[in-house]
């Protein structure tokens, strides 16, 4: 909807590549973060069946992109309805198994040593409170998905608000309730994948081995879902250039063009994820120059282009009071997290075997 109305409105100017540019930037930070993610699960997976194991983190994201590549072959998506169902179940399956091990976890005799200070630095705090403004972002931000899928078939005003609403009614079960147990049960001390934390490096795990191994197996196939959904706007965008219309999508001519430039971009974000593991970070950057821009900026910005309230409305001071405060917060957003980004690159080496919070 957002590109439909800045074509529309704003021809082929900077508008219209600056949306390009910023749906470019999100689909490709959520593809390189969702393999990432994924091997770090199998990761996980493995270290717990084979403790004393030589295979890497790097290797694991291999083993997730091959798969992704396989899956990328895909030509089109009819509908969405039933990945998005399937989504919905696999997220609530997951989020009930780790909220029931996070309480597990804190109450049992195991439970580690809870911190809940913040940063002593006021200047960290800071930077730390914008960084995380840009990952909520990036959480609420996923209902970009019910919006497009909403603009498929009229009446969109409709089917638009009742899909957002869905959206976020999820978001606020599944990601609160994980992240305010997870914090519960290990303080500041809890790491962004939460299963990492309920397997420690120097202890038991604090959570059975059937309710782990289950919800790893959820969040992988999560986690290749929403690579898949949000890598077909990128192959829309090459194929847009390189497909012939006139012939079918199976012939040569097409079918050639679009196994390779959906391999190479698929190999792309494996390669990034395998290089430059920072998940939370990732999050954030992608929150920044992304969600807040894309979902908080440009639809007042649009709504002003598009009925034109007068410049004495209140309607009109209140988009542009919102527009400001929000461009404030995604610059200051962009550099907390790439700051971030610099500061965590110290602590490991290239294709490490730790994803860095």
């Amino acid at each position: 909807m957002k590109m439909k109305l800045t074509i529309y409105y704003a021809g082929s100017g900077w508008m219209f590549y600056f949306v390009i540019f910023i749906q470019t930037a999100i689909n490709t930070g959520v593809g390189i973060g969702a393999i990432l993610l994924a091997g770090e699960c199998l990761q996980i997976m493995y270290s717990n069946l084979s403790p004393s194991g030589s295979l890497k983190l790097y290797e694991f994201i291999a083993m997730v992109t091959v798969v992704m590549i396989a899956l990328s072959q895909i030509p089109t998506f009819h509908s969405l309805r039933h990945l998005n169902f399937a989504s919905l179940v696999l997220s609530l399956g997951y989020t009930f198994l780790v909220v029931g091990a996070c309480i597990h976890a804190g109450l049992s005799k195991n439970a580690p040593h809870k911190d809940y200070s913040l940063e002593s630095s006021s200047s960290s705090r800071v930077f730390s409170a914008f960084t995380s403004i840009s990952i909520i972002a990036a959480i609420f931000g996923n209902g970009i998905l019910p919006e497009i899928q909403a603009t498929l078939a009229p009446p969109a005003t409709g089917k638009m608000f009742k899909g957002l609403l869905m959206c976020y009614s999820v978001i606020l079960v599944t990601f609160y309730s994980a992240s305010v147990s997870g914090y519960w049960a290990f303080g500041n001390k809890s790491n962004s994948n939460i299963l990492k934390s309920l397997m420690p490096d120097d202890g038991p795990s604090l959570a059975p081995t059937i309710v782990i191994g289950l919800a790893v197996i959820f969040v992988l196939l999560q986690l290749l879902a929403i690579g898949l959904v949000y890598s077909q706007v990128a192959y829309e965008i090459m194929e847009k250039q390189s497909a012939d219309v006139n012939q079918g999508m199976f012939s040569k001519r097409n079918l050639i063009p679009r196994l390779i430039l959906r391999t190479l971009y698929v190999i792309f974000c494996g390669f990034m994820a395998a290089m430059l593991p920072f998940f939370g970070d990732i999050n954030g950057v992608i929150g920044a120059i992304g969600f807040i821009p894309l979902d908080f900026v440009l639809p007042m910005l649009l709504y002003n282009m598009t009925y034109k309230p007068k410049t004495s409305s209140l309607i009109y001071w209140i988009n542009l009071f919102i527009m400001v405060v929000f461009t404030g917060a995604g610059i200051m957003g962009a550099f907390s997290s790439i700051r971030k980004l610099v500061v965590d690159a110290n602590k490991f080496k290239l294709f490490s075997s730790d994803v860095v919070d």
